[in-house]
């Protein structure tokens, strides 16, 4: 009989067809696999993968927490020229042209033309939502400042968009549907935490200013009122210069004192300078460029740091 088994050849399993050897990779009933591994193989690295990935997260939040714990929610971690903004605010302007087209800086519109017209006003109402006291869920932390005096501990100044704007309120359509006048753009300064401008007087003036807000400087300072971040805005080239026209800055000539620094507190309202233009040249592009001035605010146009630029045309 051991002759027999020695002499007992291997045989080749059955030929099975695809379908037959995937329904046996599924479960074999012989071997009692499932997709190759038995239960209690499934078993060990379904529990290894579990303790990894408990060791994992575990480790991932410890680390997350000793994180925050650098961290403060009102104050950043690194501030102006440690931080990645630095400390020269740009200057952003309002309303936008639409979403279609992101990358565009023309404000065009046709002031007979209501639909139009309403565009441009609705983002400035949305825009100056905020401003409203019903619209401000942190109103108790503003109150009315005197120009140049900083508010109360935890309070923040507020913006008041009253008479002193004149034509550029809600009220008077910020002036786009006017047949002759022309619109009110607003002007705000960035915001970056913990900056404090350097105000320009008399004998600090650089030379490349306008001779108009060197002359309004000096007269503020007659009047102990000069400590601003003071605005211009001018036409780019001698042709949109020219066709420009009468500029005005409501209500005054740049953002007050009193709004420096930011330090994000609840309610804080960014200052604001509308530029009414009072009669520019239609039916052309018109390119402006408007600069804020204080001593530790650099210009430069390619990066427009300190600086913002828009063009403009009135059909």
């Amino acid at each position: 009989m051991a002759d027999k088994k020695g002499e007992q050849m291997y045989t080749r399993p059955p030929k099975l067809s695809g379908w037959d050897s995937f329904k046996i990779f599924l479960w074999n009933s012989e071997t009692s696999q499932f997709l190759g591994r038995t239960g209690s193989s499934w078993g060990k690295i379904l529990l290894f993968y579990l303790i990894f990935y408990a060791v994992l997260i575990g480790f991932f939040s410890a680390m997350l927490a000793v994180f925050y714990q650098t961290l403060d929610d009102r104050e950043p971690k690194w501030k102006l020229e440690k931080s990645l903004i630095g400390s020269n605010p740009g200057l952003g302007f309002r309303p936008m042209p639409p979403d279609s087209n992101v990358e565009s800086t023309l404000i065009w519109y046709k002031a007979s033309d209501k639909g139009n017209v309403q565009f441009w006003q609705k983002q400035l109402d949305e825009f100056l939502a905020t401003y409203e006291k019903e619209n401000n869920p942190n109103y108790n932390n503003v109150e009315q400042c005197i120009p140049h005096q900083k508010p109360s501990k935890g309070k923040v100044c507020d913006v008041r968009l009253d008479a002193d704007w004149q034509k550029c309120v809600k009220e008077n359509g910020y002036n786009y549907d006017s047949p002759e006048g022309g619109p009110c753009i607003f002007l705000k300064l960035n915001k970056i935490y913990g900056w404090n401008p350097e105000y320009y007087n008399s004998t600090t003036v650089p030379d490349n200013m306008p001779q108009y807000l060197k002359s309004e400087i000096i007269e503020a300072e007659a009047r102990n009122d000069y400590k601003y971040v003071w605005v211009s805005c001018q036409g780019e080239n001698p042709a949109d210069v020219e066709n420009i026209g009468v500029i005005r800055y409501l209500p005054k000539w740049g953002f007050a004192s009193q709004y420096f620094p930011f330090e994000n507190v609840d309610g804080y309202l960014s200052p604001l300078v509308a530029i009414y233009f009072e009669k520019p040249k239609r039916g052309v592009l018109i390119n402006i460029e408007c600069k804020a001035w204080a001593r530790n605010i650099i210009h430069d146009r390619t990066d427009r740091r300190g600086s913002v630029h828009f063009e403009l045309m009135i059909d």
